[in-house]
């Protein structure tokens, strides 16, 4: 994994307006976080994607539709890592430019993560020493059905409220901003990976303010015994049957909103692992996003992802 200081690397490299989230500083912090680092590395077995580590200064990076195409409605991504990395291309730009194509604001969060050391040699140490848990064969009877039961270290449950702290700030920002972008406050919604489909969830199920329109976590998200409110938003999700780790937590979510009798649909593919956001790699699994646009039309958030035959 070769460091690249190139932080704000983009896959298309346009100019975009990107907002701090707070201008006077972050509310608190986490120690030892040293400057933000970009570097590449392979993505769910295929190409290499850039990705972000050491963040500190969360900011939300808008990319907007061409105005014909506008649909009035705006999607947050929250690229996943484990509250250590930011898969920031395969499942941040690649997806907000996907959506941007279809009329959509995609608002892209970089959220506050746990320190990484410095050094690219000991970041792969210190990465290898977390994914035991993670890469653990097991039978899916025996899988997870609460990530809190698997990753119960103090930095990562610090980093995981910061990010929701930042998630809900994303949400205001967008809601106060809303009509410059031309999106309609109340069809501002989240779409999360790993990690990231935990905040969003977080920040659906925080009670008290605002909260999204539609929430899709993808490969990740938990109530962990939470109440689904009876207005809570309607729910996408999708996982990979051998994603082991993700799989049962993901399936009790849907269940979760399901029992709850909120909109929710779920995905199981038969494989495709974990981390695949928009890598394809000709696997029934790459049709998830198209999935995911239908269902956003069908809940009356946008056209139809196989309708729309002027952006491929």
């Amino acid at each position: 994994m070769a460091d690249d200081a190139r932080a704000d690397a983009t896959a298309d490299n346009q100019i975009r307006e990107v907002i701090p989230l707070w201008p006077d500083g972050p509310p608190g912090g986490l120690r030892g976080v040293g400057p933000e680092i970009a570097f590449r590395a392979p993505a769910a077995g295929g190409r290499e994607t850039t990705m972000l580590r050491n963040v500190s200064i969360p900011t939300l990076t808008v990319f907007r539709p061409d105005p014909v195409d506008a649909n009035g409605t705006g999607v947050i991504v929250l690229p996943g890592g484990g509250w250590r990395i930011l898969a920031w291309e395969h499942e941040g730009v690649d997806l907000a430019l996907w959506l941007a194509r279809r009329g959509y604001t995609a608002l892209l969060l970089k959220y506050r993560l746990a320190a990484t050391p410095d050094d690219p040699t000991e970041f792969a140490a210190a990465m290898a020493a977390l994914t035991p848990p993670l890469d653990t064969a097991r039978p899916a009877a025996n899988a997870p059905r609460a990530i809190e039961d698997v990753l119960r270290d103090t930095a990562t449950k610090a980093a995981r409220a910061l990010s929701a702290e930042d998630g809900r700030r994303a949400l205001e920002i967008a809601a106060e901003r809303a009509a410059e972008w031309g999106v309609q406050p109340d069809r501002i919604g989240m779409i999360g990976f790993s990690a990231g489909a935990f905040v969003a969830i977080d920040v659906a199920l925080a009670g008290g303010g605002a909260f999204p329109a539609f929430v899709a976590p993808i490969y990740g998200g938990g109530a962990a015994g939470r109440l689904i409110p009876p207005d809570a938003p309607p729910l996408f999700t999708c996982v990979a049957q051998d994603d082991r780790m993700l799989c049962r937590i993901v399936e009790g979510l849907y269940r979760d909103w399901s029992d709850a009798d909120r909109p929710s649909e779920l995905h199981v593919f038969a494989r495709g692992g974990h981390g695949f956001g928009m890598v394809r790699r000709g696997l029934p699994v790459d049709r998830w996003i198209d999935l995911f646009g239908d269902w956003l039309a069908d809940q009356g958030f946008g056209r139809s992802a196989v309708s729309n035959t002027r952006n491929p």
